[in-house]
């Protein structure tokens, strides 16, 4: 059994370390919840085993229902979120939220940056929720062309 980092409160929801025994699970909920930028197999195994990732699930009845992975980078001063999810059914409900809160007491460098869709109003709220501001558009980013809102938070 695996000790929770963190209880979410109201929905029986804990946040667990992930590793590369949830590589189903992860590909369920990134399919899932980013179907036009799904990741390929290959990053979502670097992203469960590549040394210097935070990598945590939030998980309800025994099912991974989110999923934060960062890319710690000491050497540039910063880390990287390169993905941060939760399944549709199971938002709203302060999931997303733990999850970033869990991840970002665990990071121990100056900045922690991440890139979201233009379009993914929610996210870029929870960002700026939490303290992160806009610093950079990158145009037509995604394959469809949607740009990317690059987004800071630094101590």
């Amino acid at each position: 059994m695996v000790s929770a980092l963190s209880v979410i409160p109201g929905c029986h929801a804990s946040v667990e370390l992930a590793n590369w025994r949830d590589i189903s699970s992860l590909r369920y909920v990134e399919r899932v919840c980013f179907p036009k930028d799904v990741w390929p197999l290959w990053d979502l195994i670097g992203i469960l085993t590549f040394p210097d990732v935070i990598r945590l699930k939030a998980v309800i009845d025994d099912q991974m229902v989110g999923f934060v992975g960062v890319d710690m980078k000491p050497s540039q001063q910063q880390a990287w979120i390169a993905t941060l999810c939760v399944l549709p059914g199971y938002r709203r409900r302060g999931i997303g939220s733990t999850l970033l809160r869990v991840c970002e007491d665990r990071i121990d460098l100056p900045a922690i940056k991440l890139s979201v869709r233009a379009s993914n109003q929610a996210a870029i709220i929870l960002y700026r929720n939490y303290g992160y501001q806009r610093v950079e558009i990158w145009p037509a980013y995604y394959q469809d062309g949607e740009d990317a809102v690059v987004m800071e938070k630094s101590d």
